[in-house]
């Protein structure tokens, strides 16, 4: 059996940690839970040390400060990969990414190398959003999606599984990027490295408790990469082939696309 990691960052969510974990522990007996906390200032990393006190498969990673969300996951990738998991997922603290769906997940990863929960594919919703964030992500997907040349329909959202494997080749302690702008740059690389890619369906539910760390910041960053990272690839493009960069080997398949 794969050893599984689920890696949730904090920032200020006291008031959703302990449900979380509970509901993870619960959904997938046998995974094992990371809290990524970034000192948060109303005592999120102490009750993350609490909880996993009383329950040996939670750990807590605490660091010094918020630096975003990317590093926060490049932190857990590593503190995972140096303690031999074979399959890592990413999941909000606040509740939108349900525990109750990482089963459909985990299942689909035994035949991919990246497995990306939905929201766009059939079967995929999201409740209690105003349409505003509905236009902002179905829109980011959308510029990435054209800009880039990706064949999926959520490449912003944030609840994955990967492979250690796959984490390997995407190379995601040089990815730089925060946010969205994190999410769409783990996926191109792990596209132009030619990784098996899945979607799935998931139901994403607007959080109840705190505040999103959504910003124009990084909407902004998000947006001015994904341009960058598309003038770049243009020539590949034009060519038809696909852009295998960041010492790749090139005679690896392009990605098994499967929309379910």
């Amino acid at each position: 059996m794969n050893r599984t990691l689920v890696i949730i960052p904090t920032y200020n969510e006291r008031e959703n940690l302990a449900d979380m974990t509970a509901r993870v522990l619960r959904s997938a007996p046998g995974v094992d839970l990371l809290v990524v906390d970034d000192n948060s200032p109303d005592g999120t990393g102490a009750l993350a040390s609490a909880l996993a006190s009383a329950h040996d498969r939670i750990h807590v990673l605490h660091r010094a400060g918020k630096e975003g969300l990317g590093a926060a996951y490049r932190a857990g990738f590593a503190w995972g990969l140096e303690r031999g998991y074979q399959q890592l997922v990413e999941m909000d603290a606040d509740g939108s990414h349900q525990p109750e769906q990482l089963p459909r997940l985990l299942d689909r990863l035994q035949t991919a190398d990246v497995v990306l929960g939905s929201r766009w594919v059939k079967g995929g919703r999201v409740e209690n959003w105003p349409l505003r964030r509905m236009l902002l992500s179905q829109g980011g997907s959308f510029y990435a999606r054209i800009v880039l040349g990706l064949p999926f329909r959520d490449v912003t959202g944030g609840y994955r599984a990967f492979t250690a494997e796959a984490l390997e080749m995407i190379g995601f302690d040089r990815v730089l990027s925060q946010g969205y702008g994190f999410q769409i740059e783990m996926l191109w690389h792990a596209y132009t490295a030619g990784l098996t890619i899945a979607e799935v369906p998931i139901t994403f539910v607007e959080r109840v408790h705190g505040v999103s760390k959504m910003s124009s910041g990084i909407v902004g960053e998000a947006i001015a990469r994904v341009t960058l990272w598309g003038l770049q690839g243009l020539p590949s493009r034009i060519r038809g082939t696909v852009p295998l960069d960041r010492g790749v080997p090139a005679d690896r398949e392009r990605a098994d696309v499967a929309h379910i």
